[in-house]
Formats: structure tokens, sequence, C-alpha cells
């Protein structure tokens, strides 16, 4: 494997220019009083509650999130060129979903294979010429990127339904704030602190005709037990919204309402953190008791906006995302700025046979995996699990995709021997409203933890840190 992109260290014993100020910092500062803030982080991490369910462990149901006190540095243009690339390719998103669900043009161009999109399981046939206000069906979109050298930044997946993890970048940065207050005067930090503004500002923009002058807006929550039920009462909390649960909802006239001490009162915006599966038993399952029956009739009336829209699944598809390059292209007429990750389509013989040939070496994922759950790394498995696997592909090759193992850069952390590199990937949050699209300068930056590993998913034992744009 390549030798991983160290965005502190230049070969030969520099400092990349965003990192010197943090060196000479660390210099002065004892390891012992770096010790104490990062227990004192775990402390108040604890005292506000952030816990993730890790789901699959009898022993621990809620845990710690392990929070890196010591900063991602990215320089002001390194941002511009990210940002950049990220309204880009959430445009190309948002126009291949409304696409799909009308004229299909990227079909018939041939430029996608149809049975990619009508076989697939996310794929909604019920929103088949559904309008959705102003054509956004991504209003929250989280791009997780990987860095592998100075200049490229190469997306890993788009997350187009439910991304998670934007309650952490505020609390992170949050701690930061309150915990190195001397580390932030040095450095002119871009803020995070607008993005729940941001993101109400957004699905205000995108209620229905028939909304009143204030447009109400409400988050629909799977409820207690969901692994990203800290986040959900944390957003609808910095919003000023009401949390809701589906039994709290009702559908009349085709227009939705949710029960107050006053009464009913209308919703015009729903920011839905329940799948497409649960959101009504009368359309999708009938066996959700999550959801709220009658919802999509509203929706399909047009009284009620969805954030994200129903069926945005199929753009987070990780076979979907091996063509997102062409994708970019076909509407947009640009070359994608942010590259993809090189992908075997395991669908396909040629790229099947070239993958059970190569299982050693490479990273096979789920098309409809997440959270690094049901994929296998290559270079890190034992035999038996590669024939295991091997055997699974043989079953099932429309199931899977397979790319390189790739060398994701690395960052200084905090470890039990004092500070040593470990690889990190960023999720930043694209904001789609009907005028504009806005992304916060910064994002969920996930560090894996043990050494070597490249896994940075909280549920797989990886940490978070605080991401740091400077204003230039």
């Amino acid at each position: 494997m390549a030798v991983a992109f160290d965005e502190m260290n230049i070969p030969g014993g520099d400092l990349r220019p965003a990192y010197q100020e943090l060196a000479r910092w660390l210099k002065e500062t004892p390891p012992e009083a770096l010790e104490y803030r990062r227990q004192e982080a775990e402390l108040l991490f604890r005292r506000i509650g952030i816990t993730f369910a890790v789901y699959g462990e009898a022993e621990s149901t809620e845990r710690l999130i392990p929070f890196d006190v010591i900063p991602r540095i990215m320089s002001g243009k390194e941002w511009a060129l990210l940002e950049k690339g990220l309204k880009q390719r959430v445009r190309a998103l948002n126009m291949f979903l409304r696409d799909i669900y009308h004229g299909r043009d990227i079909l018939r161009a041939e430029v996608v294979p149809d049975d990619l999109i009508f076989q697939n399981p996310v794929f909604r046939p019920e929103m088949n010429g559904q309008q959705v206000p102003h054509d956004v069906y991504v209003h929250i979109a989280g791009i997780d990127i990987v860095r592998v050298d100075a200049n490229d930044f190469i997306v890993l997946e788009d997350n187009a339904r439910t991304p998670s993890g934007v309650s952490y970048m505020l609390e992170n940065r949050e701690i930061m704030m309150r915990l190195f207050p001397d580390l932030f005067a040095r450095h002119r930090v871009a803020p995070v602190e607008r993005y729940p503004d941001e993101l109400l500002a957004a699905l205000r923009s995108v209620a229905p005709q028939s909304a009143s002058g204030e447009p109400t807006v409400a988050l629909l929550t799977p409820g207690v037990y969901n692994s990203a039920y800290y986040e959900h009462s944390f957003l609808a909390d910095k919003l000023g919204i009401e949390l809701v649960e589906g039994r709290d909802l009702i559908v009349k006239n085709n227009e939705v309402f949710m029960r107050t001490t006053e009464g009913l009162k209308r919703v015009d915006v729903i920011y839905r953190r329940v799948d497409d599966d649960f959101l009504d038993p009368l359309t999708f399952r009938p066996d959700s008791v999550l959801g709220v029956p009658g919802l999509m009739s509203a929706y399909a009336a047009g009284n009620i906006t969805l954030a994200n829209a129903v069926g945005t699944g199929i753009a987070d598809d990780k076979a979907i995302y091996s063509y997102m390059p062409d994708i970019v292209k076909f509407y947009l007429g640009e070359e994608p700025i942010l590259k993809n990750v090189p992908t075997w389509r395991c669908r396909e013989p040629k790229d099947l046979a070239y993958v059970l040939d190569n299982l050693n070496d490479l990273v096979v994922k789920e098309v409809h995996g997440s959270g690094g759950y049901g994929m296998l790394i290559g270079p890190a498995a034992t035999k038996a699990t590669i024939e295991a696997f091997r055997e699974k592909l043989k079953r099932e090759p429309e199931g899977f995709i397979a790319q390189p193992t790739l060398a994701l850069s690395t960052c200084p952390t905090c470890t039990a021997s004092g500070l040593a590199p470990r690889h990190v990937d960023l999720r930043p949050f694209v904001l789609t409203g009907s005028r504009r699209t806005t992304i916060v300068p910064g994002g969920l930056t996930r560090v894996a933890l043990k050494e070597g590993s490249l896994v940075v998913n909280s549920s797989q034992g990886g940490g978070t840190k605080d991401t740091w744009i400077l204003d230039e």
C-alpha cells in the first residue's frame, strides 16, 4: 500500500503551513497538561450525555465516541477547492434524482444501466412523477471525503438519506473552545456555529406553497432507542423546532398536523430521521409503528415537504456511486472536481473475475452497506474470512463493489504513548435550500484510533476530532 499523506509534516522534516502554529503550541504545552485537558473533555462529553449505540455488543449498548483533542487543520485555500467540488457533486445528485423519477434521460442515454435503478430495493416507484418543492431531493448531504495527497480529495461515499454526525461537529467545536481558548487565540478558525440557522433556513425555504408565512418545521425521530437519538434531540433543540415521533402526527384531508397541548397544529416541513420503509404504513411496511399513516398522500398532494425526499437512497447506493463521474458530466457538462475511488462493479463478469483474483489487496463493500459493517478489508483479513467472502461474491456478485485499499491521510493524534499519526476521513455537511447551497467550513473528522487501522467508523471503534478551516 502507498505511504499515507501526512497532513502535518512534509517529508524532510518541514511542517505544512496550516500546522506551524499548532506545532509551536504543542512544544510549549507539557504532555501532562494535554492529558489533563483530554480527561476534562471526556468528562464534559459524559456530562452532556453524548453517546452512540453500538449494535451487536451485549455488554455495552451506549458508548462514548472517543474525542481527540488535537484539531485537524486545513488552509482556507484547500477548503475553497473542496467546497466547490462538494457543491458540484450535490447539484448533480439532485439532478440525477429528479431525472430518475421523471424523464430518465440518463437511462435513455445508456450512461447508467436500467436494471441498476429498477431492480434496486431502494428505488421508490411511488416517487415516479412526484413533484418535490424546487426540485430539491437531498436537502442534507453528508459526503465522506478522504485525502491521498496535497492536491486531491477523493469521495468515499455519498450519504443522501439521513446522514448523521453533525451534532458531534458542533459539540466538538464547543468543547475545544472551552478547553483550548489559548490555542484558538493563535488561529483564525472559520466558525461552524451557524449550522443550525443555515439548516433551518434551508428547510423553511423548501416549504410547500400552501404553507403559512412562517412555515412550521418538525424533526421526526424513530424514538429513544435509535442509535442517533441524541443527535435528533440535540438538533431539534438547536433549531428551536418540535421533536416528534410518528404517533405525535396525524394526517387529515392530506395535511399533516402535530398534536400539541393547544390542539392540532399544521406541519409544513418534516426533517425526517426515519427510513423510507417505515415512513407510512399505508404505503410501505404495514408493520411500521414509527411512521404516520397517510403521510405519503399528503406528500403526493404537495402539502408537506420531507427532507430528505423519499427515494434518495438510490443516490447513495455504492454501485451508483461508481457512475458519479459520468453523472456529473452528463448533467453539468463539467469534469468532476472531486475524484471517485476506482471501483470494480462485481455485477460485471470481467470486474468480478479481477476481484476474486485480488481479494487479498482489495476492500469489498456491500452496495447498500453502511457504518463499516459487512465489508472486507483484504490486507487485514484472515484467510478464512477471505474465503467466506469469496463464496458470498460468487453467490450474489450484484450485491458488492470492490476498491483498492486507499492510504487515507494521517493527522497527529493523542495516543497512550504520546502524539502519533492516525488515519482520518472527513464528512462535510452540504445543505441545499430553494435558493442556494451552503456548507459550514469543516465537518466531522473521524479518526481510526487503532494504530494502522483504516476503519474510522464510530461503530467500529473510531473517534472524532474538531476540524479547523483557517480564515485567510
